[in-house]
Formats: structure tokens, sequence, C-alpha cells
């Protein structure tokens, strides 16, 4: 999965503070303006290849550590900022990725959230379809300066680590899985032409097969990105993750990898729209 965690942690959970709700009608699937490039502005693009892939390098080198837990805040939200709202979910795509989002606070928490999925996907693992998924959602500018930086991050030997080939393919008799699936989103900071929104999610990322030994298991992040209103869609122009809040892990029995192996390809992904 593409997701990380070393990058700068982006403001906390301050905005609106409303949760999304999930229409499946869509197909599964697996700021301000910019100025003139400076060292500075080379470094952010490179820092968010690092971005991408945190998560998969931890993945693939993660070891038996116990994991940590903070208690939260003794008062909990108010039931008005976790009810479901929305409104019908965009109709066009772009290769598989809802598109045309509405230049509204939603619409930017809407793009934000379906953006996160995409690029939390199986095929970023992969280098043609990697760059079209980082084409349609990043700015022009932001992504020719990824393209190249992601090709060398993503090499054969990292994809080998992870027990996939050259070009993403997993083993025969085994199912790769990584996938986005976000809980709630918030946004920090609106404008007709900009926009910043922070999408928590939970995300699944492993091998599902008999002689795996790197079972599927899930991460708890948040995923904030800074749009830019382009071409009449929100387009990312940078991106950063922190771990973070996971709930307290319940008492679910551990599914099999044929289980796992048959959800995953029986399960699709969802649109998702307020």
């Amino acid at each position: 999965m593409s997701p990380g965690d070393e990058h700068e942690p982006s403001g906390g959970y301050a905005g609106t503070g409303h949760t999304r709700t999930r229409l499946p009608d869509g197909e599964p699937y697996d700021g301000a303006p910019r100025r003139p490039r400076s060292s500075s502005r080379s470094l952010v693009t490179v820092v968010g290849v690092v971005v991408l892939l945190i998560a998969a390098i931890a993945f693939a080198n993660r070891g038996g550590d116990e994991p940590t837990r903070t208690e939260g805040s003794a008062s909990g939200p108010q039931t008005s900022s976790t009810a479901a709202t929305g409104e019908r979910p965009v109709q066009t795509e772009s290769g598989g990725i809802p598109t045309g989002f509405a230049q509204t606070e939603q619409g930017a928490q809407s793009a934000a959230a379906n953006y996160a999925v995409a690029l939390g996907s199986t095929g970023m693992f992969n280098k043609n379809s990697r760059h079209s998924i980082v084409e349609t959602l990043y700015t022009s500018e932001a992504a020719a300066g990824l393209k190249g930086p992601m090709d060398e991050a993503y090499s054969t030997n990292f994809l080998s680590k992870l027990g996939l080939d050259a070009n993403g393919n997993p083993p025969a008799g085994n199912t790769f899985v990584s996938r986005v699936v976000p809980v709630g989103t918030t946004v920090e900071r609106y404008s007709d032409t900009s926009a910043k929104v922070a999408v928590w999610y939970m995300g699944l990322i492993g091998m599902s097969g008999v002689k795996s030994t790197d079972p599927v298991t899930s991460t708890w992040k948040t995923w904030t990105f800074d749009l830019q209103w382009s071409s009449d869609d929100w387009k990312i122009v940078r991106d950063s993750q922190k771990d973070g809040p996971a709930p307290v892990p319940g008492d679910d029995r551990a599914a099999a990898s044929e289980e796992i192996s048959k959800a995953i390809q029986e399960y699709g992904g969802f649109t998702y729209a307020r």
C-alpha cells in the first residue's frame, strides 16, 4: 500500500468535523497555485514520493514489536459530527477513478477520499498504472516531478521484498492486498481555488496465500491533501501522512488466507461522496 507516516504532520483535525458516507455507485479500483519551481519545491516533491512508500516499506520490514496505544479524549463527539450526510456521487471517471468533483467543500472532501483510495491501491505497484493514477490525480507540475522518483523508489528490489515481481504481480496462487478504506474527512482550509482536506482511513496490506509469510494486516492513518482547483476538478498539489488515530483492536478471529483472498476478489470498492 502506498501511504506512509514519516512526513511532517499536517495540522491535526481542525475543520468541519464531518464524516463521509460511502455510496457503491463507482467502479472498484485495484492550495494555493504553485509558484515557479525552486529547490525547496523540488524537495517537497521528492518528500512526496517518500510519503507514498513508507507504509509499504514498513510492511516489507515489519518486526514483532507490540503496538502502543494512546488514550483518547474523555469527551466524545456530538451526534451531529458523526452522522452520515451526502449528495449523489460523481458520474464521471478517468481510468476507473472518479473525477469531476464539485467546486465546493463537499466536492473537495469527496475528491480527497477517492484519491486516497486510488493511491492506496495495487495499481501503484505497476509502472504504467502508477503513471496513469499520478497524471489523473496530481497537477501537471506535481505529476511531472513525481513519476521519475517514484519509478526509482518502486524498484525491482523493493517490489521483491513485498513478494511481487518486477511488474507488481504476486506469485501464482497468491493475492497481494493493498486497499485504503476512508472512515471520515475534515476540511482544514477551503477557498474556491484551494483546499486542505484530511482523510482518516483504515488500510489493508499484505500477501494472502498458503505459503505467504506476510499475512494481510490493517493500519490506521490520516492522509492530508493540499488540493488546487485546476481543469474543472480538484488536483493534488502535495500530500502528507501520519499514524492514527487507531481504535483498540477487537477480539475478532483472524481469517485464513483463503478467506481473505476470496473476500478481496468478491468485494469491490466504493465511490466515496457526501
